[in-house]
């Protein structure tokens, strides 16, 4: 969400960014619903004032003077009454409207219509070679007997499987080493909490409009009732998180930080559900695109200061190419376009590791700068040296999924046998330190 004086003082901007972002909002319109607001807050600001001096008057008013000034209070009352639901009418639509509005991206993010026109940074690492026809996750993982597709389809439905004997192992082991390198970067760990309430999914993005519409979001809603502390009924809903990104970000709602904690690097270990309804028809098969994974994600909330902002965002990606790297996986760093840039991005990058089974590059990272999109949702703020309170910039960077890399893993290191060798840097995390998984 932006600041609605930068939005009146930089109207064709804004507008200019959401049509390279492929977003369908009017500015004019925003503009010309709250012009109508504010008139409306001022009527009745006026009104206000006036029923408060009335009160002053009648409090030394004579007997023959308070009617006149009882039936002046009546008229004012009635039109404050008029007035004040065609404003939370006009209020509604505003923030309809301003929910919508997009970040200005950085002036050199690649300017195009979706993910064809993202721009490849670098490639690095070798693409294995094999003397055989190498095959896909799914024919690995089910011959090697780690991966169950079948069974998992039969209990979790559409998407599920199960993971088995040194397939857990590996994931595991994954996950582990992840956390590991993060911490030694700086980063504090956290397990926050999957099931979270409405407003930190909304304030991180994750909800297209000012609410869950779950035929655009896809985010789980939870159906059963909650109890409150007392034993009541809680009218509350509750969402389970994509990732840990909300619930990290949500941590300091409505709370003001001082300028001497940041920039403050966390990181969250978490369980991560996604309903993928935007990707029907996409990756039916196998581990790609899945309902339910675990995930390492990083946070960092930093000063108002751009130039920091995009160098903590190169040292984000960085991290995540060093795991690559130590994993032994040739992958690419892209430039993501305009087109394929959500409303409150500033600038972004994915990483994607060669997955030679499914003969593809496959995502396995990706690192957004939303500046203070996030934080004036969230009233996340920072008072500085001079004592001034100003909004976070927040950003976020996957350190590891658990499916796609597995993958890659699986894929990269196959042999002619049928076995798999286990990256070194994951042995100390596997059973017994076991190097290959065999039949």
């Amino acid at each position: 969400m932006l600041d609605i004086k930068y939005i009146r003082d930089n109207a064709d901007v804004v507008q200019k960014a959401a049509q390279e972002k492929n977003l369908k909002i009017s500015i004019a319109d925003l503009l010309a619903v709250d012009k109508e607001r504010v008139v409306l807050m001022q009527e009745i600001e006026n009104l206000q004032a006036q029923k408060n001096a009335l009160n002053e008057r009648m409090k030394k008013a004579t007997a023959d003077e308070r009617p006149a000034i009882i039936t002046e209070g009546k008229t004012i009352k009635e039109q404050v009454e008029i007035k004040e639901p065609l404003l939370a009418e006009l209020q509604k639509k505003f923030d309809e409207l301003m929910v919508q509005v997009p970040t200005v991206h950085a002036a050199d993010v690649p300017r195009g219509k979706d993910e064809s026109e993202n721009v490849t940074v670098y490639e690095k690492g070798e693409k294995p070679t094999f003397d055989f026809t190498p095959k896909d996750h799914i024919t690995l993982g089910t011959e090697l007997d780690i991966i169950d597709f079948e069974r998992g389809a039969k209990v979790a439905g559409y998407r599920g499987y199960y993971l088995k004997g040194d397939g857990a192992a590996l994931t595991m082991a994954l996950m582990l080493y992840a956390l590991h390198k993060i911490i030694s970067k700086g980063f504090t760990p956290m397990i926050p909490p999957t099931l979270v309430k409405e407003f930190a999914l909304f304030g991180s993005g994750y909800f297209k409009g000012t609410e869950y519409d779950q035929e655009t979001d896809e985010i789980y809603q939870v159906a059963s009732k909650n109890k409150t502390a007392d034993g009541a009924e809680s009218k509350e809903k509750k969402f389970l998180v994509g990732t840990a990104e909300p619930s990290l970000l949500a941590y300091y709602a409505d709370e003001v930080l001082d300028e001497s904690q940041l920039p403050m690097k966390l990181c969250g270990y978490s369980q991560c559900y996604r309903s993928e309804i935007g990707s029907y028809g996409k990756d039916t098969k196998g581990m790609y695109r899945v309902h339910e994974f675990m995930k390492i994600e990083q946070v960092v909330l930093a000063p108002a200061d751009i130039d920091l902002s995009e160098k903590l965002q190169q040292e984000m990606v960085a991290i995540s190419e060093e795991i690559h790297q130590e994993l032994g996986l040739p992958y690419r760093k892209l430039a993501i376009c305009t087109g394929d840039m959500s409303a409150g991005k500033y600038r972004m990058f994915d990483l994607e590791a060669w997955m030679p089974g499914m003969n593809r590059w496959g995502e396995t990272g990706s690192a957004s700068n939303f500046v203070d999109w996030q934080s004036r949702r969230l009233n996340v703020r920072y008072k500085d040296k001079d004592g001034k309170k100003k909004f976070v910039y927040m950003l976020n960077n996957t350190v590891l999924p658990s499916p796609r890399p597995f993958i890659a893993i699986l894929e990269n290191y196959q042999q002619a046998d049928g076995s798999v060798i286990v990256p070194e840097v994951l042995r100390p995390y596997m059973p017994g330190g076991k190097s290959v998984i065999t039949k």
